[in-house]
């Protein structure tokens, strides 16, 4: 079943240095820091499954990619954690996004899945989308899928479009992402 739902926003505030999360909960960020037209946020996460996040905004690709520290006694197989979304940086100082449904996940062993591709056919057909947002979600996934098929990794295909992610320690399960 999907669960159908608007189109979550978040809303990133260098200068405050909040995150408002979809639910608009503002939650204090550690850490923010903008590098090569992309804005890197880390801060700590009451999640169940993790206690720490930090993320990369890079709007001309329209994603969001995440990693999550999870907590001890979780083990899972997931390295990076892509949404496919809207990113507005005109205000340098507060970045928007618009989650587009989609997500792509990278797991250990070059295992590659895709997210939620029944909510954004939910949500098309329920008009908490356009077609234009819809084809761009799409041709966001398939762009970033043909990037990690070609390069081998996400990152990999990230260095080659100009982005070298860079995290507050090194990465223990995803260094190859």
């Amino acid at each position: 079943m999907v669960d159908l739902h608007p189109i979550k926003q978040e809303t990133f505030d260098i200068q405050a240095k909040t995150n408002t999360d979809p639910k608009g909960i503002i939650r204090p960020v550690d850490h923010y820091n903008i590098m090569q037209g992309a804005l890197y946020m880390a801060r700590s996460a009451d999640h169940p499954r993790f206690h720490y996040l930090e993320s990369w905004l890079i709007p001309p690709l329209d994603m969001r990619i995440t990693w999550f520290h999870f907590r001890d006694n979780i083990a899972p197989t997931q390295e990076l954690y892509v949404d496919v979304a809207h990113i507005d940086s005109s205000d340098q100082q507060v970045w928007t996004t618009r989650d587009l449904y989609v997500d792509v996940v990278t797991h250990r062993g070059g295992r590659i899945q895709v997210l939620d591709l029944d909510e954004l056919g939910a949500a098309l057909a329920e008009g908490y989308i356009g077609v234009d947002d819809a084809n761009r979600a799409l041709r966001a996934s398939q762009r970033i899928l043909d990037g990690i098929n070609l390069h081998g990794s996400l990152q990999g295909w990230l260095a080659q479009e100009g982005y070298q992610l860079a995290w507050q320690s090194p990465m223990s399960t995803a260094k190859e992402t």
